[in-house]
Parts: C-alpha cells; sequence; structure tokens
C-alpha cells in the first residue's frame, strides 16, 4: 500500500510564526507514518506542482525564522474552478490525502474549494492582523505588536526631544487589534481604529487637553483602514501649533524573529491540524478559544463575526492624557 501523503502550504500575507507552524506539520506527519511535501507559493504551487519532500532534517532551525520558507502568493487562478481542478489533480497525482493551509481568510475559502473536491484541508490561522472571526489569536498577531510597539518607542524619542506629535500608522486594514494594544503599551494620546467612529477634531481636543495638563510630546496611533496619516498630522500641527509628523511603519511588521507566544500556537496549531487529517477531516479551521485549541466548518468559520474589544479601547481612553 503507498504512503499517503500530507502536503502543507502558506497563502496570503506572510506572518511570524508560520515556519513554526510548517515544522510542528512536518515532525508531526512523520511521526504518524505520513509522508510530507511542501507546496511553494501557496495555490499557485498547487497547481503549477511546484512540490517538494520534506523530512525532519528540512525543518531545522526554521522555529526562529520569520517569513516562510515555502513562501507565498496570492492566486488568481485558484478562485475559477478550473484552477481548482488543476489542483485536485495534482493532489491525485502526488497521492495526497490532505493539505494543511496557513493562511487568512481568503485561504480558507480556497481549502473549503478544494474539501468541496474531495481533498480534505485544514485552515491554520496565521496573519499579523488578528482578523480570523473563529480564533481569539491568529500566529503572527503577537510579533507584530512587539515590532510595532519597539518602533513607536524608538519614534517617541525624537518626538519628546523635539517637543512633536508623531501620528504613526500600524497594520490593520478592517481590524484595529494591533494599533489598540499597541497604542495602549506605547502610552499613546489618542487611538484611532476602523470599529470605532474617531473623528481628527476629537484627536485634537484631548491633545489640546494634554496640553493644559503639562503634556509636550504625543503619539497617535493610527490603524491602517483609517489612514492618511500625512493629513491627519499637518490638521493637528494647524490647529495645535504643535510640530506633527505622520510616520508609516508599512511591513516592517510582518518580518523579525516570531516571539514565543507566536511559536508555541504556530506549534499547537500544526500538530492539531495533522491529528483531523489522520482521522480523514477536512473543511475545517483551527481556533484558540479560552487558550484551548477548537475547529470549525469553514463555511461557518467565515460567516463569524468578532467582537472589537471595546472595553479594552475604553480603558486606553481614559488613561492616555
Amino acid at each position: 500500500m503507498e504512503q499517503k501523503t500530507i502536503g502543507i502550504l502558506t497563502s496570503g500575507g506572510d506572518a511570524p510564526g508560520m515556519n513554526a507552524a510548517v515544522r510542528a506539520v512536518v515532525r508531526t506527519a512523520i511521526k504518524k507514518g505520513f509522508k510530507v511535501v511542501g507546496i511553494e507559493r501557496g495555490y499557485n504551487g498547487l497547481i503549477n506542482g511546484e512540490l517538494i519532500e520534506m523530512d525532519m532534517r528540512s525543518v531545522s532551525d526554521i522555529i526562529h525564522r520569520g517569513g516562510t520558507v515555502l513562501y507565498t502568493a496570492r492566486c488568481k487562478e485558484f478562485r475559477e474552478l478550473p484552477g481548482i481542478l488543476k489542483a485536485k489533480e495534482t493532489c491525485i497525482q502526488n497521492n495526497i490525502c490532505g493539505i494543511v493551509v496557513i493562511g487568512g481568510d481568503g485561504s480558507f475559502r480556497g481549502a473549503a474549494d478544494l474539501s468541496a473536491q474531495g481533498i480534505p484541508c485544514v485552515g491554520i490561522p496565521g496573519t499579523i492582523d488578528n482578523d480570523i472571526s473563529c480564533t481569539e489569536y491568529t500566529i503572527g498577531y503577537d510579533t507584530a505588536m512587539n515590532t510595532a510597539v519597539e518602533m513607536v518607542d524608538k519614534l517617541r524619542d525624537t518626538a519628546q526631544s523635539h517637543d512633536r506629535c508623531s501620528v504613526v500608522e500600524v497594520m490593520g486594514r478592517h481590524a484595529g487589534y494591533i494599533a489598540l494594544n499597541a497604542g495602549i503599551a506605547c502610552g499613546a494620546t489618542s487611538i484611532m481604529v476602523p470599529e470605532v467612529k474617531t473623528d481628527v477634531e476629537d484627536v485634537i481636543k484631548k491633545i489640546k487637553i494634554s496640553q493644559q495638563l503639562g503634556k509636550h510630546h504625543y503619539i497617535i496611533m493610527v490603524a491602517e483602514g483609517i489612514g492618511n496619516v500625512e493629513e491627519i498630522a499637518k490638521r493637528i500641527e494647524a490647529e495645535t501649533g504643535i510640530e506633527s509628523r505622520g510616520t508609516v511603519l508599512g511591513h516592517v511588521q510582518r518580518g523579525g524573529n516570531p516571539t514565543v507566544r507566536d511559536r508555541v500556537v504556530a506549534s499547537q496549531m500544526g500538530y492539531y491540524a495533522v491529528e483531523l487529517l489522520e482521522k480523514g477531516i477536512g473543511n475545517r479551521v483551527i481556533g484558540l478559544k479560552d487558550n484551548k485549541m477548537v475547529d470549525y466548518d469553514i463555511q461557518e468559520a467565515l460567516k463569524m463575526k468578532k467582537p472589537f474589544e471595546e472595553d479594552l479601547f475604553r480603558i486606553a481612553n481614559d488613561i492616555s492624557f
């Protein structure tokens, strides 16, 4: 009887900790008697047959590395049925009995489509934005927050030296989790996120109150979804007289060595994913709930809504003068 094979791919934006998840999947699967192939460049690689056999040693010394050793890409072809069928054929030809997909919502939609064609897929949430609704935590989130805090701490040195206001954009197009938590950790005067309507005038009022209380330098944390930090900085300077600068941290937040939390959670999720595929279970997304591993039907997971941390936002607002 031919040895069954598990495939693993990373898709969408890279996130620190993806390599730790790859390592866990490879070593768990081999220990359980599977052959493992890495699929390079996401679903593109699955369509085009970019497969590499992986063993225990091929994942040595990657747990601490950022990015993804399997590379990642977005794949338009996989959005249509012909592309999905090409990927299915690759699986059949290579005796792939299941695939672990590490990525975000778009990656999980692809996993659901492939599962519907008879190739069981299990999704692991890997995105720095922490915006996957079915899980309390996504791989890469903790590292991204720590990176943002480190960068803003450096900016604050200059802001303090020059009595300036630094308006800092962090990642999070549709989610303000990085901005909120990093903002609290950096002592930001004001935090602007997509989930809570905050006008620039509200920020300016708060700065003026802080001025009256003797404050001379300011950090304004802005989620990417709010955007245009240069314009916000110009408004602040025009109405307060405080020299203001906009800074976009950008993709530096995606990189760097993953934190302990990201390495541990990634390892747990990778192990759990193989356990599901060993049982022949697919079309699932893994999540972390109350610090325990859980899994959901992919379509159910995609319909979930994640509540914003309103209590934390209120705390941030009340202690930031």
